[in-house]
């Protein structure tokens, strides 16, 4: 019986990670595609724009969902217990971690003022916040909420 238990659950965990993976590609493409008309990008806006967009937003999801859940993590499971010394050594690494965000978009604004008018770089962060809303709203709705 544990013979036939432990392939179908590799199966089962196998198929929702796929979903999952399917679901953050779907938002990409969405993502992508609603920003580039948000932004009326150019075929060769577009070329250049997106290279330095994903290796920005690539570098940020590191830091985010990696770098930062690591410390979420450490926070939630020893809050209680936690000492002053350990509290100031997290809420400095929390901004570090900011810090390195801020850089990080300071960076991509500079580079992408290059490729793109300043009227056109102001568009990408106002359809960035309407992307993330929307999607907000979705994920809302769908859980019933």
């Amino acid at each position: 019986m544990k013979t036939y238990l432990l392939p179908l659950l590799i199966f089962v965990l196998s198929l929702n990670l796929s979903a999952q993976q399917s679901d953050r590609e779907k938002i990409e493409t969405l993502k992508v595609s609603f920003i580039t008309e948000q932004l009326d990008l150019t075929k060769e806006e577009a070329q250049k724009f997106w290279p330095i967009y994903n290796a920005f937003d690539k570098k940020n999801h590191t830091i985010r969902h990696q770098e930062m859940r690591i410390i979420r993590k450490e926070i939630k499971d020893n809050l209680s217990s936690m000492t002053d010394a350990k509290a100031e050594e997290l809420l400095n690494k929390l901004i570090s971690i900011e810090s390195r965000l801020h850089k990080n978009r300071l960076e991509f604004a500079t580079k992408i003022k290059t490729i793109l008018s300043p009227k056109k770089v102001i568009k990408l962060k106002v359809a960035e916040e309407d992307f993330k809303r929307k999607m907000f709203n979705q994920f809302k709705n769908r859980r019933g909420g």
